[in-house]
């Protein structure tokens, strides 16, 4: 368990404050939960696990290619923050195709392949992180084309998470 912090996400009590914002949100606690994927063979998600850990020990070695990239969501000091946004989403899908088609070209999904992001599209850390912030890194995120099957397996378990 971290520290309690203040919050006023409207899925929390006093979201609003009533009405004053002096009095909005509310003290909740922070439990870092972590999200188990499997690089053991068999695992259907192998692939996208191999993936992540690549960007975390090896990110000069993923693409876009960014000399001093550091994916963030490897420490509890820098997680990742789940977005609701659908906008923010999309938003951050286009990046990342945007560089598979770069680095892949235009046929990257041959083969029965999907492009892989990390961090994830759902993640106000995804691709484009930078559009919202010009103060972090551009191409600070990593793509890659993986079986479909094993990003939708990810996906899933991204999803329950």
């Amino acid at each position: 368990m971290l520290a309690p912090r203040w919050d006023a996400a409207s899925y929390l009590a006093n979201s609003t404050g009533g009405g004053n914002p002096a009095k909005k949100g509310a003290a909740t606690f922070s439990y870092l939960t972590t999200l188990v994927l499997s690089a053991k063979q068999g695992a259907e998600e192998r692939a996208e696990d191999a993936h992540i850990r690549t960007a975390f020990i090896n990110p000069q070695d993923t693409k876009p290619y960014m000399s001093a990239k550091k994916v963030p969501g490897q420490t509890v000091q820098d997680p990742l923050h789940r977005t609701v946004s659908a906008t923010r989403r999309d938003n951050n899908r286009k990046p990342a195709v945007k560089q598979c088609r770069r680095y892949w070209g235009a046929n990257y999904t041959n083969g029965g392949k999907e492009y892989d992001e990390y961090p994830f599209a759902t993640t106000y850390e995804g691709a484009a992180e930078h559009d919202y912030d010009p103060e972090v890194r551009k191409f600070n995120f990593s793509v890659k084309p993986i079986p479909k099957d094993d990003n939708r397996a990810g996906g899933n378990l991204l999803q329950g998470f």
